[in-house]
């Protein structure tokens, strides 16, 4: 990290700058987001060229609050009682768009939908209501790697390319938001998160199966989040050389616990911070312990399949 990225700036800095079409480094509960104009093609086509992205991959708009999001999407009963039972917080909605400029055509990958939430950091908050527009903001990784949980990690690894950077301490979710589609009258989970498929369908019911949404969401590709050290998950024994991530008490070495308790939100806030860390270490491979599926369980071993590059 360079001298002049050692600590973070003020909001009003960071408003300068997405006014000017700069990006900006945005802490979240979730990770730290790449941020940018949603509205100004040329701000969002930066984020793309600063990550190395995709341009298919849909990005996710952050707004203030749930009025601020009718203004950009179209919501019905369903998404307006999922906005009231999780926002402001870690679940993103899929839905009709509203304001097609208001998040640009580049921002959506020409999709007809927008993916839409209101975070919960209040720092994120901070920003976007004294900007007083949508802000775009994908992890603030390279594309593919784990995305950062720290201030240090998301300056290491995209600083250079932000005109501002917000420090909001380490996040306190860890693995980035659920994602739903509310398109056709129908509640489909795309991606899960913190917020877990029990919690979605005490709120709305049963979860439908839309596999062909699964494009309207970021974070789909089946090598992603991946450290450069080879992951292989589910192990019981490690190989020579390997680093073990273990999870549960008495599982490997306790420094290297994403939780010795066995508790899914305390691996779920050390996963992406750890296989960092491990990496560093430059070990021949880094292993997993079995995670359990239930709750969020399933967030992060949807994100171990995909950092092995396994989706099954």
């Amino acid at each position: 990290m360079n001298e002049t990225r050692s600590s973070g700036d003020t909001v009003a800095k960071a408003v300068d700058a997405l006014r000017a079409g700069q990006l900006v480094i945005l802490p979240t509960e979730t990770v730290y987001g790449l941020g940018a104009d949603a509205s100004n093609a040329e701000a969002v086509a930066a984020i793309f060229e600063a990550k190395g992205r995709p341009r298919f991959n849909p990005l996710i708009a952050h707004v203030a609050d749930a009025v601020a999001a009718e203004s950009f999407a179209v919501f019905d009963d369903r998404a307006r009682r999922l906005a009231e039972a999780f926002w402001p917080g870690p679940l993103t909605i899929v839905a009709p768009v509203r304001d097609r400029n208001g998040v640009s055509d580049l921002a959506r990958a020409g999709l007809d939908s927008v993916a839409i939430r209101v975070p919960g950091h209040a720092k994120a908050r901070d920003v976007i209501a004294a900007f007083g527009g949508a802000v775009v903001a994908p992890s603030a990784n390279r594309s593919g790697r784990p995305s950062p949980t720290t201030f240090a990690d998301a300056v290491e690894e995209t600083g250079a390319s932000a005109g501002a950077v917000i420090d909001g301490g380490p996040c306190a979710v860890g693995v980035e938001s659920t994602v739903v589609s509310i398109l056709g009258g129908q509640v489909s989970l795309l991606r899960p998160g913190c917020v877990t498929r029990e919690e979605l369908e005490a709120v709305v019911g049963p979860l439908a199966s839309k596999p062909e949404d699964g494009h309207r969401s970021p974070g789909r590709m089946a090598l992603h989040y991946a450290p450069d050290a080879p992951v292989r998950i589910n192990v019981t024994e490690p190989k020579e050389g390997e680093l073990l991530l273990g999870f549960g008490q008495g599982i490997g070495d306790e420094r290297w616990s994403l939780s010795p308790s066995g508790n899914l939100k305390e691996a779920a806030a050390n996963l992406f911070r750890m296989l960092r860390e491990a990496d560093r270490t430059r070990p021949v491979g880094i292993a997993v312990s079995p995670i359990p599926a239930n709750g969020l369980g399933e967030a992060i071993n949807d994100r171990l399949k995909r950092a092995a590059g396994f989706v099954g």
